[in-house]
């Protein structure tokens, strides 16, 4: 049995508001396969992100410093959605954040339980990320960019956002080579719903 496999929690359901923050409130995300059930994910390895512990690397740090980029929440969420939906991804048939996930996360925006962070060059969306919150927590989902940093950079500014309003971590779910970089690390399951469960307590307003 792969590890992805030992990973799924769930089949089947719905992606009503109210599933989708029951299952964030509990570690568990929704990731879609085609010609499978719904299935939902709580990985025995967990991604995370501690705030404070972020690499940022010369490069990027560089490209921080000299970005001429502006950002804001909020203000794109449709449009970083579907712009991380159309990612080409190399090792991946096509994407799992179609058309049924793309409604039930604006669904959540609405609602107020899910965020874009944008990056703009002028007037032009050039980067961006989206995730949610379950109630003073962020589970980041996904990130696009179009110029070099710009999801990086994006990143950044949610994270100095995030400080701000007393958060310490953010959950990335499933370990990548940039956020490796970026000083993320991965934790067994249980250790993260217990932090899970302690920011939920803390019940943090973000945005």
């Amino acid at each position: 049995m792969s590890t992805e496999v030992q990973d799924i929690v769930a089949v089947g359901g719905d992606l009503r508001p109210e599933t989708l923050l029951s299952a964030y409130r509990q570690g568990v995300f929704p990731w879609p396969h085609d010609g499978l059930p719904l299935l939902w994910y709580c990985p025995r390895e967990r991604a995370v992100l501690d705030i404070e512990d972020v690499h940022v690397g010369r490069n990027l740090g560089r490209a921080a410093r000299r970005n001429g980029l502006r950002f804001t929440i909020d203000q794109a969420f449709g449009r970083v959605i579907r712009a991380c939906a159309a990612i080409p991804r190399p090792d991946q048939d096509g994407t799992w954040i179609n058309e049924e996930m793309i409604s039930a996360y604006e669904r959540l925006h609405e609602l107020g339980h899910a965020h874009s962070i944008e990056a703009w060059q002028e007037d032009r969306l050039v980067g961006g990320l989206y995730g949610v919150d379950p109630g003073g927590a962020f589970c980041g989902e996904s990130m696009f960019y179009e110029e070099p940093n710009a999801s990086h950079l994006a990143l950044l500014h949610l994270l100095d956002h995030l400080k701000s309003r007393g958060l310490e971590w953010i959950d990335i779910q499933v370990m990548t080579p940039h956020m490796e970089q970026l000083g993320a690390r991965a934790i067994p399951r249980e250790d993260f719903l217990e932090r899970l469960e302690a920011a939920l307590e803390r019940g943090l307003r973000l945005f």
